[in-house]
């Protein structure tokens, strides 16, 4: 078997591969390492976008406020270095796809960082605060809310990354479903599953393990499910739809 055709073009297509994501992957670097330069004079407007409505936060060590600063610029440069990222992202799987569909790889990059934004965006300006509101509403003449910087960053940082992926869901399904893999009736038979995985992917994603920041990430997710099963039938056969 060792002699076969197959067993030996399978180790150097899977070389390939490996060296392909390796390189992308060095890209993607370079190209988070560039914006982030960029952003860094931006800061202390992007920390006060940041912090809006939370008031006054504390660093506990000399050197806390200095990293908060560098995961910010970290932050901040990864999103404007998205549209890159998800282009190379896309690139990478483009060997499921037809000669004739590559074209949309482009389109397909923008949708992404539209849809990640928007997921950012809904997170920044509904959930953050709600989430914010509620948790801070458990303070009380005993209980002074004095919240570290970088564990806020990381706080506000890590919702915003979970919506922004979150939102994909609708482009990566229709992609499925454009190479065959996933149709409607398949998934509005596993619809009840999920809804149970999404609140699961929301206790999971989210920082806190309370049921308001869980709840909020977990609707958007069953909502975006039921949209992603209209994106998907135009590329079904008759058959399939009806079937």
């Amino acid at each position: 078997m060792a002699n076969t055709p197959y067993a030996r073009d399978y180790p150097q297509a899977l070389m390939e591969h490996l060296e392909e994501l390796r390189n992308r992957l060095l890209i993607c670097i370079g190209l988070v390492a560039v914006c982030m330069a960029l952003v860094y004079a931006h800061i202390p407007r992007i920390m006060a976008l940041l912090t809006r409505g939370v008031g006054k936060l504390y660093f506990m060590a000399p050197t806390e406020a200095f990293w908060v600063q560098v995961k910010v610029a970290f932050l901040a440069g990864g999103y404007c270095a998205l549209p890159f990222i998800f282009y190379q992202v896309w690139r990478f799987v483009e060997i499921g796809l037809r000669h004739t569909e590559r074209r949309f790889l482009l389109p397909l990059s923008i949708a992404s960082f539209v849809l990640f934004s928007a997921g950012a965006g809904f997170c920044y300006l509904v959930v953050i605060p709600v989430a914010v509101r509620f948790l801070l509403s458990y303070g009380s003449d005993t209980l002074v809310p004095l919240i570290s910087v970088s564990r806020y960053v990381s706080f506000v940082g890590t919702l915003m990354a979970a919506f922004g992926l979150t939102f994909q869901m609708p482009l990566v399904i229709m992609v499925l479903g454009r190479m065959g893999l996933v149709n409607s009736r398949m998934l509005r038979k596993f619809r009840r599953v999920a809804i149970v995985a999404s609140f699961i992917a929301a206790a999971a994603l989210t920082p806190t393990p309370d049921i308001v920041n869980q709840t909020l990430l977990a609707v958007p997710m069953i909502v975006l499910y039921e949209v992603s099963i209209w994106l998907v039938r135009p590329f079904e056969s008759k058959e399939v739809v009806h079937g």
